[in-house]
């Protein structure tokens, strides 16, 4: 049997048990995993006990508190390629119910559509990587290299207990890696922007508000000029580097071709975003504010570095003659990105095309993920899984059901190209 009529036998088969793909998804978003509190016990649980229906063995691995990694293998595990398929069990909170228009963990299929929490990020792309792995072995196909399943319960606070802490323990490896985090559906991610976060705290000295502004300084006066320092980030002209620019010009393409009410969004592509998230200062109106901090998230292109950044900063706002500290928050990566014609980036674009008969190509994202994780390590890695993108972390989340399938066809295809 040549490749292309294995991949053709393999999209059958799904096919034909699509109603049972849509049952894992729909069972999967039933059970409530908010990170926070981040206990993946009850959906590891189910996870794992499917995953045996069909004799694949699961290896456990507690991370923290309650947060499990599930680890399976199939396929030669002596000799040949190694591809991951990665997906993480962890939903953001539901937030306000009273918001939605339907039970975010019913899980009920309406109209075409997928329903809940996790919907696109990224329960229905999990889904249709273990379902795609149960199709390889219900058939017995003898893969000449291995397929290894790594369900991570940490991405949606940062991840410190899911891909990166299999990777630094040396449980994880591949020669390249396929994360089903949402994506368009026919434009995988294979690039992604830097992130840095900060908090800036400015010092100020207490006094009667009667007599400020002679008085002080007044900490969240000065917090106000050091914000208008910070947003010149933006302005920065930044060179991007020559071997990336191919990546910005197709995602500048998809903007405008593709995604067409993102075409305003281009900018970010070539520039550091900069978000003041969250301000707090003082204690009553009365009184000059002793203290103010500001936490900051900005975003880096290619062509400029987190030290870099630094010193724009420190020298902007060590001009205003204030007293401040700043100090790194939550995660931080540089801009990082996986050669377009890498094997496990054709797998996975190519049968897209094979799958749709539609034009595909990988492009750039403004976020972060795990995929920076695999990166450091030297996985080649992308990112491609079904989603409504409005939807994404709001309220009614919701994923095209005919997506779901299709993606899965695509992960189950691309399994013969790369390890074939």
């Amino acid at each position: 049997m040549s490749k292309v009529e294995l991949k053709k036998k393999l999209i059958d088969e799904v096919e034909a048990r699509k109603e049972e793909l849509i049952q894992l998804c729909s069972s999967l978003i039933q059970i409530p995993s908010e990170n926070p509190p981040g206990d993946s016990t009850e959906i590891s649980e189910f996870i794992a006990n499917y995953l045996k229906t069909f004799n694949i063995d699961v290896d456990w691995h507690e991370s923290a508190d309650k947060m499990y990694n599930l680890v399976s293998t199939i396929g030669n595990t002596e000799q040949g390629k190694q591809l991951i398929y990665c997906g993480h069990t962890d939903v953001v909170p539901a937030g306000d119910l009273s918001k939605w228009d339907f039970d975010p963990f019913s899980g009920e299929v309406k109209d075409g559509w997928m329903l809940g929490r996790g919907a696109s990020d990224m329960k229905a792309g999990l889904a249709g990587l273990i379902f795609a792995t149960t199709i390889l072995k219900r058939l017995n196909i003898e893969l000449p290299g291995s397929l290894t399943l790594a369900i991570v319960p940490d991405e949606e606070t940062g991840g410190e207990f899911g891909v990166p802490w299999l990777l630094k323990n040396n449980i994880i490896a591949g020669d390249g890696c396929l994360i089903a985090e949402p994506s368009s559906p026919r434009n995988p991610t294979i690039g992604q922007k830097g992130s840095y976060w900060f908090e800036l705290e400015v010092v100020g000295k207490p006094g009667h508000g009667s007599l400020s502004p002679i008085a002080g300084p007044n900490a969240i006066a000065d917090t106000v000029r050091a914000i208008q320092e910070i947003q010149k980030l933006w302005d920065i002209e930044i060179e991007v580097p020559e071997e990336v620019k191919p990546l910005i010009e197709v995602s500048k393409r998809y903007m405008k071709e593709v995604e067409k009410d993102r075409v305003k969004y281009q900018p970010v592509l070539e520039k550091i975003t900069v978000n003041i998230g969250t301000i707090q200062g003082g204690t009553k109106a009365n009184v000059i504010p002793e203290s103010c901090k500001v936490q900051v998230d900005c975003r880096l292109p290619f062509g400029i570095t987190e030290e870099e950044v630094t010193q724009f900063l420190t020298e902007k706002l060590d001009a205003l003659n204030i007293e401040y500290n700043i100090k790194p928050i939550s995660f931080r990566s540089q801009a990082n990105c996986t050669d377009a014609n890498d094997p496990v980036c054709r797998a996975i674009v190519d049968n897209i095309t094979f799958v749709t008969n539609e034009e595909a190509y990988g492009v750039m994202q403004w976020a972060s993920s795990d995929a920076r994780h695999f990166r450091e390590y030297n996985i080649p890695v992308l990112q491609y899984g079904p989603a409504y993108l409005p939807t994404i972390h709001g309220y009614n989340e919701k994923v095209e059901v005919e997506q779901i399938i299709t993606c899965a066809k695509v992960y189950v295809a691309a399994v013969i190209d790369f390890l074939y």
